[in-house]
């Protein structure tokens, strides 16, 4: 669509940008270094992925689950309860799909859809375009609501979502992009375009994840994306709003997008490297795991939330970095019982 240039002098890629597609490319080539380690404790890391990567991705989109319920939903074979847990369970499989077989997914809009049909629980309109034009919009602080943006009309949809898919895979046919240019092209169009009535969000986050994955970038099989973009919701809101002003007239900065989807790309590699190294050596391998999981909670938290987000390591473990961590003052206890709560000093 509109963010790829018909022409080569439309396109100047910002020394910034640049500076932060070679960082990426260092730690792409330290890859296969780190993912030789120790197996058991890089699984752990995959379970704690996928966990975090299905938590992170649907509270976005405001579906919120019960934490004691999530390791039995994402990685155990439990049942979903209801609607909001079959949107979770739903995300895993996306999330199952592309880990497995993303080298023989090729990115088109029946690819898309499979992916919105499963993400949103395989019910509804699932799996559709929408029908309705639908208006991004924000509603002020004294109740008024403002219209940011208009995506593509319903009617318009599905032949830019061919164009759309057409175009990333000529571009990519022709060498005329960086590959991880390309994605974020692929993203930002997709999401000015809008083509769901409803888990936008969430399909973007699993397109830039396969898209990343054909290109060599695997980080996300060990850190979650989906929880960098949480935590830096307010940039991602204002950088995809920065880049989608004249987009529909194809006069749109596709930089501040840029610029933030790289930069959340490294950010999950300096964390992969940092959790590699601290797990390095395999004595004190499970008590750093659960160092990095409390240190990547975000307000209060409980035993069972770090117990959820670590797969394979017992209660009685996890406890003793908790009264480590309490005798060094780096966290505090705020009530008493199993259900506490903790938090971060």
């Amino acid at each position: 669509m509109h963010s790829f240039k018909e022409k080569e002098s439309d396109y100047s890629l910002p020394l910034g940008a640049v500076w932060l597609m070679n960082s990426i490319s260092e730690y792409k080539g330290k890859q296969e270094l780190y993912t030789c380690q120790s197996p058991q404790i890089l699984n752990a890391l995959v379970k704690m992925a996928l966990i975090e990567s299905a938590e992170s991705s649907n509270r976005i989109e405001g579906v919120v689950v019960d934490r004691n319920r999530l390791q039995p939903l994402i990685i155990g074979n439990s049942r979903p309860r209801d609607r909001s847990e079959e949107e979770v369970a739903g995300y895993r499989r996306a999330l199952d799909l592309i880990h497995k077989k993303y080298a023989s997914i090729e990115i088109t809009p029946e690819t898309i859809l499979q992916l919105h049909r499963l993400s949103r629980g395989e019910s509804g309109d699932a799996g559709e375009w929408k029908s309705k034009n639908n208006d991004i919009i924000r509603i002020n602080t004294d109740g008024t609501i403002n219209i940011i943006f208009k995506p593509v009309p319903a009617d318009q949809t599905p032949g830019a979502m061919e164009q759309l898919c057409l175009l990333y895979r000529h571009s990519l046919s022709r060498f005329r992009y960086p590959p991880l240019y390309a994605v974020a092209c692929l993203i930002l169009d997709f999401l000015c375009i809008h083509p769901f009535r409803d888990g936008n969000g969430r399909v973007s986050r699993l397109l830039a994840l396969l898209a990343l994955y054909q290109h060599g970038y695997e980080v996300g099989k060990y850190i979650s994306l989906e929880r960098t973009v949480e935590q830096s919701k307010e940039t991602y809101y204002e950088s995809l709003n920065k880049s989608s002003q004249k987009w529909h007239q194809s006069k749109h900065d596709i930089n501040p997008w840029l610029h933030y989807f790289l930069g959340t790309v490294l950010s999950a590699y300096k964390e992969f490297e940092e959790r590699s190294i601290a797990l390095k050596p395999i004595r004190g391998a499970k008590t750093e795991l659960i160092k990095q999981v409390i240190e990547n909670q975000i307000g209060e938290f409980t035993l069972s939330d770090i117990m959820n987000a670590c797969p394979g390591i017992s209660r009685d473990m996890i406890r003793v970095v908790f009264r480590q961590l309490v005798s060094e003052k780096l966290i505090r206890c705020l009530g008493k019982g199993k259900s506490a709560k903790w938090k971060k000093l």
